[in-house]
């Protein structure tokens, strides 16, 4: 098995406002000589902002802002901006986020050319009811029955005075484009999807709904082993190896005690990656530490970041939905394992 070590607790929640409930989930990425977070904040009442350091070190706080960078100003986020990631892609920074207006969640776009000023591209997945995700994505067959468990709310077609819609959140893209597209990963529950566009202009209704006919075309990654059984997740942007797209997701389980959520991985194919070469079966690491244990959601990890610095991986993590830590680990190390699980070797 390998090797994680976890390093610790790096940021806490403070006595401001906007980050006064907890702080979790953030995004990283090194640009100059630093590396910049860009994290969760929660405010009393669980509504969301994304706050600001840079960091001095992997561990080492540099500088922290006092207010969000980026905070809910439409209706269609306006109970909070969520679990923020970050890739830059042709000289532009993509930050995702999960736009929440109490009752929806969806899959939100800023960008910038300097990290310092954002420009907002509102809403890039679709606002689908499950009726007509349900009447579109079973057109060429059936689909997962778990589809049906965790999107159809009960029924409800409206709540407090909202339609509801599908989820669909942890959008993230890959850092480049892959012959000549831009790639990103989605996730309506339990899987996790894929898309590939030429530019962000092709994500029409008529694209979307396209896209959900042939939905399980475009399905990545299923649960597959007991640690991730009851659904998957996107987690930190995917990172280039010469083996493949590394790419660190959070499986979940039920259990007793309620959901428990781990640190996964998987590999997929550089040029193609809608397949999947490899996998761990057993979780990168998992809830074991008290501050993963308890906390405003207990027995969550939930990685959303990582740098390389030579041969580590350095993943930034949601540790029970109330602080951010992190943890290390080779990135050689991690892929020889991979290697040792490819999809091959299950045949």
């Amino acid at each position: 098995m390998i090797t994680v070590k976890k390093e610790g607790i790096i940021l806490q929640k403070t006595t401001l406002g906007f980050e006064i409930d907890g702080v979790l989930n953030p995004a990283a990425i090194i640009y100059g000589d630093f590396i910049h977070i860009f994290y969760r904040a929660v405010a009393k009442g669980n509504y969301s902002s994304i706050g600001y350091c840079k960091m001095k070190s992997v561990s080492e706080i540099g500088e922290r802002f006092d207010t969000p960078v980026i905070f809910p100003q439409f209706d269609y986020e306006i109970h909070g901006v969520e679990d923020p990631r970050i890739v830059k892609i042709d000289g532009l920074f993509y930050l995702t986020y999960t736009a929440y207006d109490g009752v929806n969640a969806f899959g939100a776009l800023a960008t910038s050319r300097d990290l310092v000023v954002w420009e907002k591209q509102g809403l890039i997945t679709p606002l689908i009811t499950y009726d007509e995700f349900s009447r579109l994505a079973t057109i060429k067959g059936k689909i997962n029955i778990k589809y049906r468990r965790y999107n159809e709310h009960e029924k409800a077609r409206e709540i407090k005075g909202k339609k509801v819609f599908v989820w669909d959140k942890n959008v993230i893209f890959f850092p480049r484009r892959i012959n000549k597209k831009l790639y990103f990963l989605h996730r309506i529950k339990p899987d996790i999807q894929i898309v590939s566009v030429t530019d962000l202009e092709q994500l029409t209704l008529e694209f979307w709904q396209n896209y959900l006919i042939h939905f399980e075309e475009h399905t990545v990654l299923t649960p597959k082993y007991k640690h991730e059984i009851s659904y998957v997740g996107g987690g930190c942007p995917p990172i280039e190896t010469d083996k493949g797209w590394l790419v660190i997701y959070h499986g979940v389980h039920d259990s007793i005690n309620g959901y428990v959520y781990c640190a996964c991985v998987a590999l997929l194919d550089l040029e193609n990656p809608q397949k999947e070469i490899a996998r761990l079966p057993y979780p990168l690491f998992k809830p074991d530490q008290e501050w993963e244990l308890k906390g405003e959601v207990n027995n969550v990890c939930f990685p959303t970041g990582a740098v390389i610095i030579d041969d580590t991986i350095y993943i930034y993590y949601g540790a029970a939905d109330r602080q951010i830590a992190y943890a290390t680990v080779s990135l050689s190390e991690l892929l020889n394992e991979l290697m040792l699980n490819t999809k091959e070797d299950e045949k």
